[in-house]
Formats: C-alpha cells, sequence, structure tokens
C-alpha cells in the first residue's frame, strides 16, 4: 500500500476540492468496515459530490471543519487519485463532454469529472444529451 489519501466531506458552499470519490473509481479500502461505516456515519452516499478524495501531502488543502478520514491506497490507485485531481481545462473536458454522446459507459465518472473542472451541470447536459434529472441526481441537488 501506498502512503494514505485522505477521504473527506467538503463543507456546504466551498469550492470544490480534490477529486469526488465516484470519479475515482473503486477502491480496494472501499468496502473495509471502516470506510463503509465512516460514510454510513455521516449519512452521505458514495456517489455524492461532497464526498471527495484527495492524495497524500494534500491534507493541508481539506478545509479545518471537514470530516476527514485516512485511507490507504495501491500504487496504482495513488495514480488514479492524483489524475483525477489534476485540473483540467474546461475546453478540453467539454470536448471529452461532446464525444460522449457517441458511448453509454461510465457516464457518471464523466459527469463527476466535468463537475470537479467547473463545468456546470446545465452544460454538461447540453453537451451530453444525458437528462439534467439524472446529473442533478449525482450532485445532490
Amino acid at each position: 500500500m501506498a502512503d494514505e489519501a485522505y477521504l473527506f466531506l467538503l463543507p456546504d458552499r466551498h469550492p470544490s476540492l480534490g477529486a469526488a470519490m465516484a470519479a475515482v473509481g473503486p477502491l480496494e479500502c472501499d468496502q473495509t468496515p471502516a470506510v463503509r461505516g465512516w460514510i454510513s456515519a455521516h449519512d452521505v452516499a458514495p456517489s455524492s459530490e461532497q464526498l471527495r478524495i484527495l492524495p497524500a501531502g494534500s491534507e493541508i488543502l481539506i478545509p479545518e471543519e471537514a470530516e476527514r478520514l485516512p485511507i490507504p491506497l495501491t500504487a496504482e490507485e495513488e495514480v488514479r487519485v492524483q489524475q483525477e485531481c489534476a485540473p483540467q481545462s474546461v475546453t478540453d473536458m467539454e470536448r471529452e463532454l461532446l464525444e460522449f454522446r457517441d458511448t453509454t459507459q461510465g457516464w457518471e465518472t464523466l459527469v463527476h469529472r466535468a463537475l470537479t473542472a467547473g463545468v456546470p451541470a446545465p452544460r454538461i447536459a447540453r453537451l451530453t444529451g444525458l437528462d439534467p434529472q439524472e446529473i442533478g441526481r449525482l450532485t445532490g441537488v
């Protein structure tokens, strides 16, 4: 296992930080009693945009009032977390959203990435052709 990463709950009305847990994809620690219990205790859905992850060394960025949990990652998982946390230009993200119309797999991950990159939900709906209510379901709105 690599260094710890940090799972945390993004406080309301706080700018996006890190990556949505759902955008990173499955992690070995997802099904552990500690992680499942922590998520359950905070009454948040695993697909919520509020449930975020940051790689080791970035914990200083987590808001002081945010609930947090250190979690172990494999080397491959650490790379995925770092990639999801890296900024992506809105233009590149919008191009990827337009290309999405040709596929139906992985739409939730793509939407999470777009939201994290700062693409507004209505714009995502226009670019992908997805139902705005489905996008809203992912954002918890």
